[in-house]
Order: C-alpha cells, then structure tokens, then sequence
C-alpha cells in the first residue's frame, strides 16, 4: 500500500524544512486511513481507529465503543414514545454524537449501538470495566477505497501537517520573543509593513516605524519581535523598529561586552529616528563602558546608528549617584551644579550661558531624554540671559530599565515610560 522509501524521505523534508516532527506526521496519516475506511466501510456515528507502522507499512483498523449505563442515554424506545404523545423534547447533533435535552435540564446522550456499549454488556468482556471506558474491537483490513475517501485522507492529512505546522511556528517564534528577526519586506498595506520571515508573517505596524524611514518591497529588514499572537489559523508576529529595547539588542550585537555581560546597558530615552540616550555601567573596573559601546574611531556605535537610519546616540556612564548620573546625562554640555530634591524628584542644573542652548537641545530634545533617562525634572537655570527666560524645566517619564520592561513578557504592548513622550518645555519669568 506503502512505498515506504519514498514516504520516510517525505517525513524526513517536512521535518528538516517545516519542523514537523514525524510522530506528528504519523499520526495524521493514521487519522487519515481511519477517515478513509469510515466513509467507505464504517457506519453512522461509528468511532474509527488505525493504528499505522512506517517501518512495516502495516495498517490496522479497529471500532472503539464507549461503556454507559442507562442513566447517561435516552434509549430509541424512550425517545418513540415522547414523540408519540407530542412532547419530544430538544435534541442538538455534537460532533458523533446527538445530545437529548430533557424539560427538566437534564441532558442525555441518544444512545447508538455504534458509538455505546452498556455496561452490563461490557462486563461480559472485560470484568473490571468502568463507565466512560473505550472498549476496542478489532475490523476488518481493507485496501481499496473509493475517491471520495481517497479525497478525505487527503484533506485530513494536509488539514493535520498545516496544524502541526503552525503549533511548530508558534513555539519557535515564542522562543524568539525578545529577540531581533530578519525578514524581507513582501508587501507594504496602509502603512503597514508585512515582514517574510520564512515560516510566518511579521507585521510592523506605522506607529513601531522608525519616522523617515522608507522601506520598499524586497528590502531586507531587521526588527524587534515584542509580541506572539495567534488568532484563529493564523500567527502574528508583531515587529517594531521603534522600541527602545531594538537598541539594546544592536548593541549586544555590536558591543561583545554586554553580550557576555561585562559592560550592561542600566537605561534607555529614544525618540526613534532623531536621537537616543543609553546609559551604561561595567563590572570590570578595567574596562571603559562608553569606549566599549562607542569601540575603536566609533566603529560600533556607527553601526548601530547606520542600522537606525543615522539616529543619533548618546553613550553616557550610568552613576548610582543620581547628581552624578544626572550631570552625564545632560552632556554635551558642560554643568556648574547639580542641587537635588529627592523627595520631589527633581533636579536643578545650573549651566553657564554659552552651555544653555547646548543643553536644552534642539526643541528641548537633550533635556528631555536626560529627563526620561534620569526619572527626575530637570530644571536647568542660567545667569547672563533675560529674566523672562532664565531657567527650562523638563518633566519628563522615566526610561525603561530593560531588565523591568514587563510589556515584552505580557502581551507586547509598551508601557508609557517607553513612548516619545510629548515636549514639555516651559519658561520661567
């Protein structure tokens, strides 16, 4: 029935190329053939089995019957009766099976010689046998099947490896959940970008775009996989070039300090597109963190930057000082003092007045990030201007620390701290 050769080599592709492993396999098959000898040979509301072996070929097929008492089923003689007097109560059809619901709310399943065997019957064979036991019963072998039930066996078998398939998919890409995966763009729908990544579709929806990024059909393209979803057949995968730990993960490609976890990136302000600030730390006295990150004539940073489309990146030393950590992260420029107020969270800088606009950043982009960087508001102050614009005060969300994002580990949605935030710049009189 069986050429055997060519079959194991067919397990053997599916498996190396889909990941379908070849029990999986053997198993539809063997659902297959029981399809194919119901619709042929079987009977209504009969439960069909084979049991199929690859090394011999061999099929065998057998009826299975499940023990019930008389309680659990509504007997043809019962159900004649009511129906006689005019009060045949409610009947639905689940799966083999046609479930009578009594007035009461009781329901029991009609009883069918095909699919039940009693349990004073049952016993007659099987002495130790208990309700809602299967008992088997051996068929005959057949060979020949028509085309309709060669038609089934095929639909079962396919139906079978595509589910396989796609749990196979699923539990791959649920591994990879965290991580950066290429892709080819296949086809760009109302800005949306869908991403072939092989044995799925990546979506990568505007809003997680990088602004002023313009990819076309065909362009291979890194991304950060946040998210796993599976509605009904298919997986979606939800992809963002815009998420701050898509930073992180360039530079554990980039830098081999932090891969190995010598040099570790403590926080993260983005505004995708325009410019980032990382802050990170060593636990090796002897290696510089920033020089690791920034690596020889700013070879590693460049090529994160040239990944993001010429975003620009700050690399600053994360202090567990917060006036330490604080006056980093404002740089570029050049700070007087820091004065702190813990319990409200907010600093004051005090900058020269060549520093003032330096600091601030264009559109108040520096002060900003040094604020989410940081988590505190930034009220950065000068002497030598106008009154009516002597200080900036920034209050902005705190950065991500990656190790505490719990949106990637929930159901991929960023929380608030890893959005731009709006600017918020105001001026004291």
């Amino acid at each position: 029935m069986f050429d055997l050769k060519a079959m194991n080599a067919a397990l053997d592709q599916l498996e190396s190329e889909r990941g379908v492993p070849k029990d999986k396999i053997i198993e539809a098959i063997a659902d297959a053939l029981a399809a194919a000898y119901k619709k042929d040979y079987g009977k209504r509301g009969q439960i069909v089995r084979a049991l199929f072996d690859p090394q011999t070929g061999d099929v065998s097929f057998a009826q299975v019957k499940t023990i019930v008492d008389e309680s659990m089923i509504k007997m043809e003689e019962e159900a004649g009766s009511e129906k006689a007097a005019g009060a045949e109560p409610e009947t639905r059809r689940m799966g083999d099976e046609e479930i009578v619901e009594e007035l009461g709310g009781e329901k029991r399943v009609r009883y069918n010689p095909e699919h039940h065997i009693l349990i004073e019957d049952a016993r007659k064979m099987k002495k130790d046998a208990v309700i809602g036991e299967e008992i088997v019963f051996p068929l005959e072998t057949k060979k020949d099947y028509g085309r309709i039930a060669a038609q089934t066996a095929k639909q079962v078998i396919i139906q079978r490896i595509r589910e396989a398939e796609r749990a196979s998919a699923m539990s791959e890409f649920d591994k990879r959940r965290g991580e950066i995966i290429a892709g080819v763009v296949q086809r760009i729908e109302r800005g949306s970008i869908y991403i072939d990544l092989g044995r799925a579709v990546g979506v990568l929806p505007r809003e997680e775009q990088i602004p002023g990024e313009h990819l076309r059909q065909g362009d291979r393209v890194r991304a950060y996989l946040y998210a796993v979803d599976e509605a009904g057949r298919e997986i979606t995968l939800r992809l963002s070039r815009a998420h701050p730990r898509f930073l992180n993960k360039l530079f554990e490609l980039e830098v081999p300090e932090i891969a190995s976890g010598v040099v570790e990136i403590k926080a993260v302000a983005r505004e995708a597109g325009m410019r980032s600030k990382v802050a990170v730390a060593t636990h090796d006295t002897h290696i510089d963190p920033v020089g690791s990150c920034v690596g020889q004539r700013g070879i590693r940073v460049g090529t994160v930057t040239s990944e993001l489309g010429g975003e620009k990146i700050d690399i600053i030393e994360w202090s567990p000082e917060p006036a330490e950590f604080i006056k980093n992260a404002i740089s570029p420029a050049d700070t007087l003092s820091v004065a702190l107020d813990e319990k409200e969270k907010k600093a004051t800088i005090e900058v020269a007045p060549d520093q003032y606009s330096l600091a601030i950043g264009k559109g108040g982009q520096n002060a900003r990030l040094a604020a989410r960087l940081t988590g505190f508001k930034i009220d950065i102050r000068t002497k030598g201007v106008p009154p009516a614009a002597r200080s900036a005060v920034v209050d902005e969300a705190p950065a991500a620390v990656p190790e505490e994002v719990a949106a990637v580990e929930t159901e991929g949605k960023k929380s608030d701290e890893e959005k731009p935030a709006d600017t918020v710049v105001q001026l004291e009189k």
